[in-house]
């Protein structure tokens, strides 16, 4: 009870306007429901993995019984499980809510593009998970503010459909909002997906959760999604990088210090100054707030994130930006300073994935020149690096749970252009400010 008391006074909707698309869009769906059902304490449940640095893979999964051991058996075949690996296991407490085990294992090193059978805490039942490739082409599947709704569903039966090698997800996952029991409920819902690719994800404002003086912000999500941020560097879970074939791609936060003076931000300069682009020509960004939006929905909102980082980002050659928090999907030109720019870099703020708080349908115009494509529908993207100079993106409208390629681009990468050496002198001169 005391629970749903805080919700009411802190939950926060936002709700859309009026729509400029000529697509006639399906009534909104429901909230999808969770029949309790009775489990074995020890059974393994919430799996997921993620990325752990070079070669290796962090398991993530929740067991109610608390003895239960934090151990992942695995191997090329199924039932035969050559390797094994221990981790530890941790829980979290929230008002009168206290999770199950939290449990986190790395495995390793792993073969590259290759089919793994696991098992967690010596208990069935037997997943698999296939690890990326180390070279191109490399594909990978991208939705925000995903929820818990029949979109949510019809989004992740879309992306399941794909063939892809990891998921990054810009933030705002299980739209819990103070309700502990939903990140459960979430956790089971993208088990099907999140067990068998590598999901990357950051945070978003759903997921801050903050009570003054009695619970911190993100407790939940640091909890329970654990991402390669000391393997990377960083000192906190909210920001972090990790490599992937040829591309590099640095996660944001956008609910964390981000000026000059942060902690954020010297990591990040301290990243981009170990980026190799012939080692990884692509280089790739998510946050959560969009700083290019033509959408009348969180107008402003990350003006100041952007006038912070933007001169770094723009100097480094980030090739694409992936953001989500506008709840509908938009592609903008080579952009930087607000400005169309051949040298500047491919915003795709793509928040469309499901969640209940319905679409963004109102959008400014007449349209921004820099901004090409826009609609309010719920979907997913998919980006396919062919090699280390192009790549193709398409946008997949969910559509009446038909797949259809709404939008598609072939992008090339700043690598392959002049402007990396006519940012090179820019570059050195903000990696050696103080």
């Amino acid at each position: 009870m005391m629970e749903f008391k805080v919700v009411l006074l802190m939950l926060v909707a936002a709700v859309g306007v009026a729509d400029s698309a000529d697509y006639v869009r399906p009534p909104p769906r429901k909230t999808l429901s969770f029949p309790w059902s009775k489990r074995p304490s020890s059974e393994p449940e919430q799996v997921h993995i993620s990325l752990a640095g070079d070669k290796h893979m962090r398991i993530t999964w929740v067991t109610n019984d608390r003895n239960s051991p934090s151990i992942v058996e695995y191997g090329a075949s199924s039932m035969n499980y050559t390797f094994s690996a221990q981790g530890a296991s941790t829980r979290y407490s929230y008002l009168m809510y206290t999770s199950g085990n939290i449990h986190n294992v790395v495995i390793g090193p792993l073969e590259d593009n290759t089919l793994y059978f696991y098992r967690c805490g010596g208990k069935d039942p037997e997943f698999q998970l296939k690890t990326p490739p180390s070279q191109f082409p490399v594909t990978f599947a991208v939705a925000g503010d995903l929820g818990q709704t029949e979109w949510t569903k019809s989004t992740l039966d879309h992306i399941d459909q794909c063939k892809y090698d990891v998921h990054m997800l810009p933030g705002d996952l299980s739209y819990a909002d103070y309700i502990q029991r939903k990140w459960d409920t979430f956790g089971k819902l993208v088990q099907p997906l999140a067990s068998a690719r590598p999901w990357m994800v950051t945070q978003g404002n759903h997921e801050k959760e903050v009570i003054p003086l009695l619970v911190d912000s993100f407790k939940s999500y640091n909890s329970r999604w654990k991402m390669p941020y000391e393997e990377s560097g960083s000192s906190s879970n909210l920001y972090y990088s990790f490599d992937v074939a040829g591309a590099h791609i640095i996660m944001l936060g956008s609910y964390t210090d981000y000026d000059q003076y942060s902690d954020q931000y010297t990591w990040l300069k301290a990243d981009l100054s170990k980026v190799d682009r012939k080692r990884t020509p692509w280089l790739l960004v998510l946050f959560h707030v969009p700083w290019y939006n033509s959408n009348h929905a969180h107008q402003g909102e990350a003006d100041d994130m952007k006038e912070a980082m933007e001169p770094l980002l723009h100097a480094a050659g980030a090739d694409v930006v992936f953001t989500g928090h506008v709840h509908a999907y938009e592609r903008s030109k080579r952009v930087y300073n607000g400005k169309s720019d051949s040298c500047g870099t491919v915003h795709i703020t793509i928040g469309d994935g499901g969640n209940r708080e319905g679409l963004a349908h109102g959008y400014i115009n007449p349209q921004p020149e820099w901004s090409l494509f826009r609609e309010a529908s719920f979907g997913h993207g998919e980006l396919k690096i062919v090699n280390s100079t192009h790549a193709f993106w398409s946008w997949h409208r969910n559509d009446d749970d038909e797949p259809v390629r709404s939008d598609q681009v072939w992008l090339t990468s700043l690598s392959a252009t002049e402007c990396l050496n006519q940012k090179d002198r820019e570059l050195r001169k903000i990696l050696s400010a103080p």
